[in-house]
């Protein structure tokens, strides 16, 4: 046997560590090791109960409004008050734009260009995906950073600016919209959509979206959308068999989006959040299990038997994977929860698919939520002050499940605990040797003489689109 550890990862945050154990070219375990503290939490603690609005968006430069509006939400559940409908609405844009912005993001500069690697030159198709898709080089990063580019400026008329705008609120958003206003967020609503369907999809949005079996799928990426950058995924990945590497059995959880677009629950019925734990047997962290409501976060550099600085979430005790592809399934999507059955489990083709079909779903939601907004009504109501409370915020960034717990006493933060999409997929084991999705979906890989060099490692991890950072611990 050997031990082999891979990263840092590039292309996103890099502080992820693989370790694989191969036996006769086959991964026989895997250690998924977070290597950066960065405190979060603890810094939060002692503020001001509305200084999170300020602190907590900047956990992460790429979903800073998730992190706002879980934040947001914590606070309004320990207020007690409701929103303005305005305020819901405009929320919920700025959110997809972030969202939909990742999935491209993800799409185009992260998983697309391992297939222009070297390890596929043999391939029928290889010469037209590595002038498309190699780094730096390829023809379809420049079109797709430019329809990313219009459609954020979204975030300049919903929130002034982003990353980490102060205008997610607990009682709506503090920025207000003309019908000028209006008229242009639909404008890059539409701007976007013309780059999905003549780019992306290669055909309407409706033509996606009806798709309900792997059947309809395989057509329509050999016929009506065969020109489109999605169709090209799907040849490929179907020709490379990622529709049956990197498992998970599941269970899978959404904490619900976009206000009932998505509901809450997991794949195994109903989704309660006193079902939520944090492991700590595996982690850089003094404790074994907790509550996150309770939970706190004191570091031990040296703990025996810890490899990571991440906790280890679990759902009624079981690891569960989160993100696109969870939401679907949860939402009894017939395409994805067709994938799901098939294999008994997600797989890196399910992941990808799940966020190219999210892109079309979220995009058609918020060109509605535009026209659902009463211009000359409120957008926010105030806040109430709390000297003393709790709160749980709960919302579904692009990676997947974000929650915030909140403890107030005396006016300031008594108890920051915060559980991240990439927390879920990235957990270390449990006190019970349970590995995390990540090391499942590793474990049992054939690798072959390659070793940890495999391709197939590559698509794998990032299938989970890892944001390090967002382990805010």
């Amino acid at each position: 046997m050997t031990r082999t550890i891979v990263g840092p990862f590039n292309r996103v945050e890099g502080d992820l560590e693989v370790a694989l154990d191969i036996e006769g070219g086959v991964v026989s375990r895997a250690e998924v090791t977070t290597t950066l503290y960065r405190g979060f939490e603890q810094i939060l603690v002692g503020k001001p109960a509305m200084d999170a609005l300020a602190i907590a968006p900047r956990i992460c430069g790429i979903c800073s409004v998730s992190q706002s509006l879980a934040a947001a939400a914590a606070l309004r559940s320990a207020m007690g008050i409701d929103p303005a409908p305005n305020g819901v609405l405009a929320a919920k844009i700025a959110h997809a734009v972030e969202n939909m912005a990742d999935h491209l993001t993800h799409f185009y500069l992260f998983f697309m260009p391992d297939f222009a690697r070297q390890d596929y030159a043999g391939r029928p198709w290889f010469e037209q995906i590595r002038s498309r898709f190699k780094a730096v080089e390829g023809q379809a990063a420049g079109p797709a950073l430019h329809a990313r580019s219009q459609v954020m400026q979204v975030m300049g008329l919903l929130a002034g600016k982003w990353p980490h705008s102060m205008a997610f609120h607990p009682g709506g958003t503090t920025q207000s919209l003309d019908l000028g206003a209006r008229v242009r967020l639909t404008g890059l609503l539409s701007g976007l959509r013309t780059f999905l369907e003549t780019t992306v999809f290669g055909a309407d949005l409706s033509a996606l979206l009806s798709l309900t079996s792997r059947r309809q799928l395989e057509a329509f990426a050999e016929a009506e959308g065969a020109d489109g950058d999605f169709a090209r995924f799907v040849r490929i990945a179907l020709d490379l068999g990622l529709d049956r590497a990197g498992g998970f059995a599941g269970p899978f959880l959404s904490f619900g989006a976009y206000d009932g677009l998505f509901p809450a629950g997991s794949s195994d019925g109903d989704f309660s959040p006193a079902t939520v734990s944090e492991d700590l047997s595996h982690s850089w962290m003094t404790g074994n299990v907790e509550l996150p409501g309770h939970g706190e976060t004191r570091p031990d550099a040296h703990k025996p038997g810890g490899y990571s600085w991440a906790k280890a979430p679990r759902l009624d005790g079981r690891a569960a994977e989160v993100g696109a592809l969870a939401r679907q399934v949860v939402a009894q999507d017939p395409l994805l929860s067709g994938e799901v059955a098939g294999v008994g489990g997600s797989t890196v083709f399910s992941r990808i698919l799940a966020r190219m079909v999210e892109l079309a779903k979220v995009l058609t939601a918020a060109e509605r939520w535009v026209d659902e907004i009463r211009l000359k009504q409120p957008f926010c109501v105030p806040s109430r002050p709390v000297a003393d409370g709790s709160g749980i915020g709960l919302v579904e960034a692009a990676r997947g499940s974000l929650g915030h717990w909140l403890t107030i006493r005396d006016g300031r933060i008594e108890r920051y605990q915060i559980i991240a999409p990439t927390t879920w997929n990235f957990s270390p084991r449990d006190v019970h040797g349970q590995p995390g999705p990540l090391e499942q979906a590793l474990a049992g890989l054939d690798v072959g003489a390659s070793g940890a060099k495999s391709p197939q490692v590559q698509h794998i991890v990032r299938s989970f689109d890892p944001c390090m950072v967002c382990t805010a611990h």
